[in-house]
């Protein structure tokens, strides 16, 4: 019987990870935004929802990449 060893939290890059979310997110959204134009009023209302969601989404991810630099720069990076 093979036992699996867990992998270690690697923390080392996930501010650049939050990040590249928080850039894609943005991206995410001016595009539902500019198709928002060829909608009807049911899918331009599904997408100031999702957009709203992601808005939220936005904020906890920059929270979490000002913890992460700060957990980075006290040395803890697993």
């Amino acid at each position: 019987m093979v036992k699996h060893k867990p992998n270690p939290d690697d923390r080392s890059d996930n501010v650049e990870n939050i990040q590249s979310i928080i850039v894609h997110t943005i991206e995410n959204m001016e595009e539902a935004e500019a198709a928002m134009v060829h909608g009807n009023a049911k899918d331009v209302a599904d997408i100031e929802a999702k957009n709203e969601r992601r808005r939220v989404a936005l904020d906890a991810l920059r929270s979490e990449v000002k913890e992460e630099a700060q957990a980075r720069q006290n040395g803890a990076t697993e």
